[in-house]
């Protein structure tokens, strides 16, 4: 079983998971209403990597013989004046998530509790990539700026991304 602090810890993991998913599905929204198809696949891609990542907590927090308790999502931002800003803003969203997980793993350290550092290494080398991935994209809309024939051939290219298992 877990500790009252770490399992309280993990579901609010579970909740700002659930979250992050609803800020990419509001990007994506946003963007496919500005005609950004490519990059709305992109988002929804990311959307549902994040319900992956809330089902691991819950797999995980139901492993340890403990029970997920959902919590409300709040609503998330619904437009930004660029696809730049978008894109900016889930960067930041991406280290806001890295901080959490460096805390989860700060508490599972404090409460002596291996299995959980164990578990949350995972997400550790996960946000690296996904802060990486996200950055990427900003500093290539940084390069193209409000170049049409730019933001065309990012938007073809983030459209390509493929689903993983």
């Amino acid at each position: 079983m877990l500790s009252e602090k770490l399992w309280d810890a993990l579901n609010d993991q579970v909740n700002a998971e659930l979250h992050s998913a609803y800020v990419y599905l509001s990007m994506a929204s946003w963007l496919e209403d500005a005609s950004f198809q490519g990059m709305a696949k992109w988002m929804k891609a990311q959307a549902n990597e994040e319900m992956e990542h809330a089902m691991k907590f819950y797999g995980y927090i139901n492993d340890r013989r403990s029970r997920v308790e959902l919590k409300p999502i709040d609503g998330p931002k619904t437009s930004w004046n660029s696809p730049l800003e978008a894109f900016e803003d889930a960067f930041e969203h991406e280290q806001y998530i890295s901080g959490r997980i460096h805390s989860l793993l700060d508490i599972a350290h404090e409460e002596r509790d291996y299995p959980t550092q164990e578990f949350l290494q995972w997400f550790v080398k996960e946000q690296v990539e996904e802060e990486a991935s996200v950055d990427e994209v900003v500093q290539q809309l940084k390069m193209v700026q409000e170049s049409r024939n730019g933001l065309f051939m990012l938007d073809r290219k983030l459209g390509e991304r493929e689903e993983e298992d």
